[in-house]
């Protein structure tokens, strides 16, 4: 008999590939979120090797906050037309005007909130039983507390004392009418992992995680790019560092960190000698409140 063993990427990477099958057996209309940052981008790749040579069985979505970095935004529209894929893009601001929101207002205001409306109404719209999701649980304490299978009730609520069992590599997609599942493909995934697996695979990605230079403002010890979306007082001092992104969230809420890897070697190499996560540096909108991140999952964010 062969030693045949799977080192620990090969593991995270079957599961991973498990997952997306089952979602493709379990459920009648799924969806990939894809806002062109790198845990969506290694969800693509993983879904086009599970049903490689076929093309992805699913549509792509972005809910569009309107206070995107443009570097992400190329590179999700580059990339869903090298595949091929169907891309949906639905717009907060449209909502907004919509459903009449008020919309945050502040030095760093967020439209972070206000995404859940457009989501859910995307959700309705398109009748997704599914969406699929780069979350991962090493990012966030309310992110640990996520089943592979995270259910959601027909308001798009997450409620973490309802949520199921999942033993033996066994998932349950059974819901309602009306109801939805939001599915995790790498919860078991760590930062550093998806960066060792995309150097592996040798993943395309923006250029926004590497470094390059940029004009930012220094707030709190967090360096914000200067853009149209925050409010520039005449005690903030402009200067052009060289940056680059761990995450990739909005404008107004995303901090760089200082950084002179270029390569993607240099950036393992960084991750590995960080002891913050990439939310705990540079996502503001989690420090709102000491529970942001549930609130949020709560009210139907992703």
């Amino acid at each position: 008999m062969s030693d045949y063993k799977l080192n620990y990427l090969e593991q995270l990477e079957a599961e991973s590939i498990y997952i997306m099958r089952e979602i493709a057996a379990q459920f009648e209309k799924p969806a990939l979120l894809f806002s062109g940052g790198k845990d969506s981008i290694t969800l693509v790749h993983l879904a086009k090797k599970a049903f490689d040579p076929m093309k992805i069985p699913f549509p792509f979505v972005h809910i569009d906050t309107g206070h995107n970095f443009p570097e992400a935004l190329q590179f999700r529209d580059y990339f869903a037309e090298s595949l091929g894929a169907e891309l949906i893009v639905r717009k907060v601001e449209d909502t907004i005007k919509a459903k009449n929101l008020t919309e945050p207002k502040g030095k760093f205001a967020s439209r972070n909130w206000l995404q859940t409306h457009t989501l859910l109404d995307t959700i309705e719209e398109f009748q997704f039983d599914a969406c699929i999701g780069g979350a991962r649980r090493d990012e966030e304490k309310a992110r640990a507390k996520e089943r592979f299978f995270s259910v959601r009730d027909e308001f798009g609520q997450w409620d973490p004392k309802l949520q199921r069992p999942e033993l033996w590599n066994i998932y349950n997609g059974r819901i309602n009418k009306g109801e939805n599942v939001r599915v995790f493909p790498i919860s078991n995934w760590t930062e550093l992992d998806v960066w060792n697996y995309i150097k592996k695979e040798n993943i395309q990605l923006p250029s926004i995680y590497f470094a390059h230079d940029r004009d930012v403002i220094e707030y709190d010890g967090q360096l914000i790019a200067v853009s149209d979306f925050i409010q520039i007082d005449e005690n903030d001092q402009i200067q052009n560092r060289k940056v680059r992104y761990r995450t990739v969230g909005d404008m107004t809420c995303t901090a760089a960190v200082e950084s002179a890897a270029e390569t993607l070697d240099q950036v393992v190499n960084e991750i590995t000698a960080s002891r913050i996560s990439e939310r705990g540096e540079t996502r503001i909108d989690d420090k709102v409140t000491e529970a942001a991140m549930e609130d949020r999952k709560k009210g139907g964010y992703f």
